[in-house]
């Protein structure tokens, strides 16, 4: 996908429209997730890979026991792109699909 990069005058704006995402070195948004236990991380995890295989866009994904980390840029772009928003939107979503 050609995404353009979000100029650095609209990202902090754009970023904190986000629920809980958070800026790291000024080119990634970065989000813990916290489950009730570690097969419910591990469940989210599949969600979000299925779902950023079908669109070609994966993030860095750390598991720890029941806190998973997800980490987003988009490397072509060389920062972050609307891609990155929206997968953040949609993880959001599978979080909130698994835990309520």
């Amino acid at each position: 996908m050609d995404e353009q990069r979000i100029p650095e005058e609209e990202k902090e704006k754009r970023v904190a429209e986000l629920d809980g995402w958070k800026l790291q070195d000024e080119k990634f948004i970065v989000k813990r997730y916290r489950f009730k236990d570690f097969l419910a991380g591990i469940q989210f995890v599949n969600h979000v890979a299925e779902y950023s295989e079908d669109i070609q866009h994966h993030p860095f994904i750390s598991i720890d026991y029941k806190m998973v980390t997800m980490k987003l840029t988009s490397w072509n772009a060389k920062g972050l792109t609307a891609l990155d928003l929206s997968c953040a939107k949609k993880y959001d979503e599978l979080y909130k699909s698994l835990v309520e």
